[in-house]
């Protein structure tokens, strides 16, 4: 994957809103409440590759891949539609048709295995600044080894995130040098997030 040239970097590590850009209205992970940094639901789109598991029907289960039109084709039922749901509303979808004169009670569970549709950016000061497919449960220390870790003059708790809540761009900091020693939780990401590492000055 080739680096991003400096000024996309630049471009998109300003992208906070007016009222977050200066790093006295950035907040901290750690006073932060769980409901003020999550951002909505994963939905699924097209390249998404999920497992469909349906008890006792192991020819229903298996692997499907999200087509660009946002569908999969599913035994029985044909193109069933899961653009923009979330994986218990895409098992809810299986679930409606398999009881469409093939299953009495089908139990159904969807896992999303890939979220080649969503994407994390990782940029600043770390080996390998570029975009990434977003993984389920993924974790900005994940994020930042799939980037290929930090530079040397990476100031490591001064990274920070720019998440999308509420239609508003937030900024929150995040001290990846105390997650990584054992002393604050691992912070977990959501798509669309801009991960962003400053240079230290020390």
């Amino acid at each position: 994957m080739r680096p991003l040239s400096l000024p996309l970097v630049l471009a998109l590590s300003a992208c906070v809103s007016p009222k977050l850009s200066s790093v006295g209205n950035t907040v901290n992970a750690s006073d932060t409440q769980p409901t003020e940094v999550r951002g909505t639901a994963s939905t699924l789109g097209g390249g998404d590759l999920l497992e469909v598991r349906v008890y006792q029907e192991t020819d229903l289960s298996g692997a499907f891949r999200v087509s660009p039109e946002g569908h999969i084709d599913y035994p029985l039922c044909g193109r069933v539609s899961v653009q923009n749901l979330t994986s218990s509303k895409a098992a809810d979808a299986i679930t409606e048709c398999l009881k469409n004169g093939y299953l009495k009670n089908p139990q159904v569970t969807v896992l999303v295995r890939e979220y080649t549709s969503k994407k994390v950016f990782v940029l600043g000061e770390i080996s390998k600044p570029g975009t990434f497919p977003y993984e389920e449960n993924m974790s900005i220390i994940q994020a930042v080894t799939l980037a290929g870790g930090f530079t040397k003059l990476a100031a490591k708790n001064g990274t920070s995130v720019t998440r999308l809540v509420s239609g508003q761009e937030t900024r929150v900091r995040v001290p990846v040098a105390e997650i990584e020693q054992g002393r604050e939780k691992n912070f977990q990401l959501q798509p669309g997030d801009i991960v962003f590492v400053p240079e230290s000055f020390f």
